[in-house]
């Protein structure tokens, strides 16, 4: 059992890359022997987890090395340090077996494990009749993986890990290890240089920044009572259902009183009866995993399994979505995973090697973020966001995931000039590697979790990005539930920045977006992309004086709520906030004391109301039988005027004037009734002119002659 002497400097110097051959209890000729490593300890006195007593080791080093025969089979210890008067008991991680079994290595090989998360990472545990932590990350590439922490002084050499040879997994089980421990891996490289300390890429918890170690938690604690909730989406098409999402940041849509951020508590006690009462279906927050830098606003994370520490305990995400569920309002996560950060606690060179991302910077390298891109061709890597993807549906059931920047993932060529990018195997632009890991993450989501959906931003007119990603369709079928539509969002902006006099010469940025409005499951956005970096708020981009930029702003909320598609609006636009939005303050929520300011929010409110209680205005959203002209050639007066419809229920028709001149009387072709006007922007109490049809509208021998307030929309339904 003596070992060169040689093997036991290298294991005190933590340069042993397979210390449990030298550490623990072993069957030996004369009995178990046993060796430890007890630094600062004078004496070591072996005992089993029961507190049996099985003998003294000697100290053969005075840096705290003890061997010795001791009594008993191999099994798990514990022992009874001291020095100076001073006990302490240590348990013998190196004691303990594996925790991981030969069907992880399996799956994980293979790329198919599906619950990466409950096996990755820092989990609580039971083992071999000892409870503490397990700690497992993958590292296929270094030399030697040690977990460093505040239980042990950050120290390399103390827990070095056990590697699975066959899938590159480092394992060790800390005995009597508990939650709220800080920690982190410290990897050396396959050419013995030690690496920066790396965050855990499975933690569940981290440090506020800038402070930047994982945290051990606890087996999830919160209990979910949403299940009248989840089962409702279960059950229906979220395409014919309606969906107005409010878009929020967590850490500036409001702030404490001492100007910090909201705790997930405190967000759920004020956010979520906001968004109740404004009648909103969803929440969609912008990242909130944890991310070392605010102005990134959560789109550089560092750990994508773990809610920041900047709204307090982890578990109380988990509390928010459940009391928003049943609130009867879904919870939508801002996920990423076109690109992660550069920074050296993170995934960069993890193991001293491209491991996450590409060794070439042709392909690995993001030049819009100055980020790196997963290899999303290996399979553990597309594994682990898989997995990540389907850790948010299952814990903290959340009902979506908006996928960020799809179209720079689809592209070789993304934001890069000739000789930047490498062709791939055909000699295209299109990034397939990329496309199938889309196609296997929406065919995750969609196959274990029913009633949860994907939503891809994507700017280009990249073919079947909501279509179905089946084994009998296109390769370009991308799998998604809806698809962001930009086009529709730049088109419409940049009209209703001009000037009323120069509309009529661009008629058709207002028309061109129903020409393929049913080609993809569409979300129409007005997102926080649109009001940063010198953009302006919506309002402010409004043409006009202040007068007409709000009724603009009030025309245009209205035509956006009776277009076809989903919509989507980011907060403090449902109210017109004048100054651009800024992560780093609370909205300007003072702005509620102004008419004008409090009109547009409840017109949004009485948007939502009716886009919810009318089923011609969300049924057939993404169907074009939900849609038919009524005038869309009037340029010179731009007037725009559709009828929306759902099958057995009246019809609506959108008529929108987008002039300061009121149409009285303007002739709108519409099937004989009474046409009851149901929402009207210019109303008195949205802060209007308050000019309308005074609540009906008769049309007869299929003509109904309208008045159209200036800088509005009406909505008039036939009555039964």
């Amino acid at each position: 059992m003596k070992p060169p002497r040689g093997a036991l400097s290298a294991l005190l110097e933590g340069r042993h890359d397979d210390p449990f051959s030298l550490l623990g209890t072993h069957a030996g000729p004369e009995g178990t022997f046993a060796r430890v490593w007890l630094p600062g300890s004078e004496v070591a006195q072996a005992f089993s987890l029961a507190g049996d007593d099985l003998g003294a080791l000697e100290r053969i080093d005075d840096r705290g090395l003890f061997e010795g025969v001791i009594a008993g089979e191999p099994q798990p210890v514990k022992y009874r340090a001291g020095a100076a008067g001073v006990e302490w008991w240590v348990g013998d991680p190196y004691s303990f077996g594996p925790v991981l079994g030969p069907i992880d290595d399996l799956l994980m090989a293979e790329g198919t494990h599906r619950r990466l998360f409950d096996k990755l990472g820092a989990h609580m545990v039971e083992h071999q009749g000892a409870r503490g932590v397990h700690f497992a990350v993958w590292a296929p590439n270094a030399r030697r993986v040690s977990v460093v922490g505040d239980f042990n002084d950050w120290d390399g050499r103390r827990h070095v890990m056990r590697r699975r040879n066959d899938v590159g997994v480092w394992e060790i089980f800390v005995p009597d290890l508990g939650a709220g421990r800080s920690y982190k891996f410290e990897i050396v490289g396959a050419d013995g240089q030690v690496q920066p300390l790396k965050a855990d890429p499975f933690a569940f918890a981290a440090e506020l920044r800038p402070a930047t170690a994982s945290i051990t938690t606890g087996p999830p604690h919160h209990d979910f009572d949403d299940d009248a909730h989840r089962a409702h989406w279960a059950s229906v098409d979220p395409r014919r259902c309606p969906m107005s999402i409010y878009e929020v940041h967590a850490g500036s849509w409001d702030r404490d009183e001492n100007g910090w951020f909201l705790t997930w508590d405190a967000l759920a006690e004020r956010l979520i009866p906001y968004v109740v009462e404004m009648g909103f279906t969803h929440i969609e927050f912008l990242p909130i995993t944890e991310h070392p830098y605010d102005p990134s606003w959560g789109y550089q994370a560092t750990g994508l399994y773990a809610p920041s520490a900047r709204f307090g305990d982890h578990e109380g995400f988990a509390r928010f979505v459940d009391g928003a569920h049943k609130a009867g309002v879904g919870v939508i996560l801002d996920w990423v995973p076109a690109h992660f950060p550069t920074d050296a606690f993170g995934l960069s060179r993890f193991d001293g090697t491209a491991l996450y991302e590409h060794e070439d910077p042709r392909l690995g390298f993001h030049p819009d973020w100055n980020t790196a891109i997963y290899n999303f061709g290996r399979r553990e890597v597309a594994s682990f966001l898989i997995n990540n993807a389907l850790f948010w549906a299952e814990r903290y059931h959340l009902d979506a995931l908006r996928v960020d920047a799809v179209a720079s993932m689809l592209y070789r060529d993304y934001s890069r000039k000739a000789g930047e990018w490498i062709p791939n195997a055909g000699g295209g632009r299109e990034n397939w590697e990329a496309v199938d890991f889309l196609r296997h993450v929406n065919a995750a989501v969609y196959g274990a979790h029913p009633g949860v959906f994907t939503v891809a931003e994507e700017s280009t007119a990249w073919p079947g990005v909501s279509a179905p990603a089946n084994e009998d369709a296109p390769r370009t079928n991308l799998g998604f539930g809806f698809k962001w539509n930009m086009g529709w969002m730049h088109d419409t902006l940049q009209y209703m920045t001009r000037e009323a006099v120069h509309r009529r010469y661009h008629h058709h940025d207002m028309t061109f977006g129903l020409a393929y409005a049913f080609s993809e499951n569409f979300v129409l956005p007005l997102s926080h992309d649109e009001v940063v970096h010198g953009k302006g708020s919506l309002l402010t981009k409004m043409a006009g004086d202040d007068w007409q930029q709000f009724a603009n702003l009030r025309a245009y909320y209205a035509l956006m709520w009776g277009h076809p598609g989903k919509k989507l609006l980011f907060m403090g636009q449902e109210f017109a906030q004048r100054r651009e939005w800024s992560e780093a303050r609370a909205l300007d929520w003072d702005l509620l004391n102004s008419a004008a300011h409090d009109g547009v929010r409840t017109l949004v409110r009485d948007l939502n109301r009716l886009y919810r209680e009318k089923p011609a205005l969300h049924a057939r959203d993404c169907e074009p039988d939900g849609f038919e002209w009524l005038v869309s050639d009037d340029a010179e007066n731009s007037v725009f005027a559709w009828l929306r419809k759902a099958p057995g229920h009246p019809p609506i028709a959108v008529i929108a004037n987008l002039t300061p001149v009121a149409r009285a009387p303007y002739r709108v072709p519409l099937a004989d009734g009474r046409w009851r006007e149901v929402i009207n922007s210019d109303a008195h109490f949205y802060w209007g002119s308050g000019l309308g049809n005074l609540g009906v509208v008769e049309a007869k021998g299929g003509t109904a002659w309208v008045t159209l307030p200036p800088l509005a929309t009406i909505m008039l339904e036939l009555e039964e």
